[in-house]
Formats: structure tokens, C-alpha cells, sequence
């Protein structure tokens, strides 16, 4: 691999890419969508998650630079600001492209999402309504995976609930790793003003409620897997909390964050099959 699609490659902050794009992914084969309609969804997160990401990184390259940020492919000359900036251009505009090989509904909404997470990396992410882009973009992400359906049905308000939890509690833990950095550049979105306690308490509080969400939302009774996964997520936080405290240590609560997101997800991808015709 050259040093260019190299630095292209880390630019776009491929491990969430990869995430959000399979999860899509799975969450389409769950709801029913043929092979052909998978990789019209995975094609189009993939192009929204790669916008993000280089948008993101182009943004920041002079903060990255000031905190001597040197594994960064831009600070660390991997390659230029302008091709990572160029790239980014072109993945936004290949999104609502590609979202029209679904139908114009769908790809209306995940333009939307896009815009929204675009606003994020500026100017929202130095604001107290940080949270929101996470919010919307998440929650419209399974209403896209829906939608984009033949007959283009509904999605349920349950399951756009439970994605904008998952994606507001995402943007706490995601920012916890990142405070001192930040605040040295002068990021105030709202986990930098509510503080490492309260950005803690604030993802495992959304992240629980959409583990509940998710098991208590979809019709009929829940299964005894979604009440499992309800009651562990009650069990590894407060655990995670109290081991992280009394050892000093916050990577115990970032794990048990990170251990419920995961429940979050199977259990986002497992709805869908309830959702088949």
C-alpha cells in the first residue's frame, strides 16, 4: 500500500468507519434487505462514515499540530491536508449518490445524517449542543437501513430512539479519552462543560436506556436474552464505576462503557429481524 492511500486509509479514522458501516450492514440483512440492497446501504454509510472522517481530520489538522499530535497522518506528513480535505468533498457528494441506488426517501435521510455529522465536526463539536449531531445521526441511521426497503416502510419510533441514545451516549465515552487534548485547543462541546464524572455518568445513563429501549420498545413481550442484556448492562456499569474509582482507575469505566455499547449493537441488529414482513 502506498504511503499516500496509507495515510488516506488512517485519515478516515477507519476503525468507527468500519463499525458503523457493518453494523449497517448486518442491520439491513436483519431487516430483510436482498444481497444487492446490503451493499447499496454498507456502500452508502461507508461513503457518509469516510466524509466524516476526513472532513474531521482535515478540520483539525492545526489543533493536532499544536498538541503534537505526530501518529496523525496529516501532522505527521503521511499526506497533504488538502488531498485528505479533497477526499472528504468527494465522499460527501458520492453519499446521496449512492443513497439513490436505495430509493429517494432513504437517501434523502441519510443525507440528512450526513449534514448533520458534517455540522458536528464544525462548528457544533466546540459548542454545549455537541451532542445533538450524535444524536440525529444516529437515530436516522436504522431509519435509512429501513427505509431504504422496497415500499419504503416506516421505521419504528422505538428504533430510532434507541440509535439516537446509542449515538448520544457514544459521543460522552468517545470524548473521554480526548479532554486534556481538547481543551489544550479549546473544544468546549458539552463533555468538556459537564467534566470525565459527568461524561461517565452521561454515556452509561443513554447507553442503559438504550439497552431498555431496545428490549422493552419492539411489540410483544421481551425475550429473556433482552432482559438479560437489560439487567448486565445494570450489573457492568456500577461496577465499572465503583472498580474504576477504587483503583484509580478510569479505563475501567471506559471498558464497561464500551462492554454495553456492544450489547447495544447485538441487540440493535437482532431487532431487525422483528421487523421483516
Amino acid at each position: 500500500m502506498s504511503r499516500l492511500l496509507w495515510g488516506l486509509v488512517r485519515a478516515s479514522h477507519p476503525e468507527p468507519a468500519v463499525a458503523v458501516t457493518t453494523i449497517a450492514g448486518l442491520l439491513a440483512w436483519g431487516v430483510g434487505h436482498r444481497p444487492a440492497g446490503i451493499a447499496a446501504v454498507a456502500a452508502t454509510v461507508l461513503a457518509t462514515q469516510l466524509a466524516v472522517g476526513w472532513t474531521n481530520d482535515w478540520l483539525d489538522a492545526d489543533r493536532d499540530a499544536r498538541v503534537g499530535r505526530a501518529d496523525k497522518p496529516i501532522p505527521g506528513a503521511a499526506v497533504r491536508r488538502r488531498t485528505v480535505g479533497t477526499a472528504g468533498l468527494l465522499a460527501a457528494a458520492a453519499t446521496p449518490v449512492l443513497g439513490l441506488t436505495t430509493n429517494p426517501t432513504a437517501a434523502l435521510w441519510i443525507t440528512l445524517a450526513l449534514i448533520s455529522a458534517l455540522l458536528y465536526n464544525w462548528p457544533l463539536k466546540f459548542t454545549p449542543a455537541s451532542v445533538l449531531p450524535y444524536a440525529f445521526s444516529f437515530g436516522t441511521l436504522p431509519a435509512f437501513v429501513v427505509l431504504a426497503l422496497p415500499g419504503v416502510p416506516t421505521p419504528p419510533a422505538w428504533l430510532i430512539a434507541a440509535g439516537a441514545l446509542l449515538g448520544a451516549g457514544a459521543h460522552f465515552a468517545n470524548a473521554l479519552p480526548d479532554l486534556a487534548d481538547d481543551a489544550r485547543t479549546g473544544v468546549r462541546g458539552l463533555p468538556h462543560r459537564v467534566g470525565p464524572a459527568g461524561s461517565r455518568a452521561a454515556a452509561a445513563g443513554l447507553l442503559l436506556a438504550a439497552t431498555a429501549v431496545l428490549v422493552l420498545g419492539p411489540p410483544g413481550a421481551p425475550t429473556w436474552a433482552g432482559v438479560a442484556a437489560i439487567g448486565a448492562a445494570a450489573v457492568v456499569l456500577p461496577v465499572g464505576w465503583y472498580a474504576g474509582h477504587r483503583q484509580d482507575r478510569p479505563v475501567a469505566i471506559f471498558r464497561a462503557v464500551m462492554l454495553v455499547a456492544l450489547i447495544d449493537v447485538a441487540l440493535l441488529v437482532a431487532s431487525g429481524r422483528g421487523l421483516q414482513p
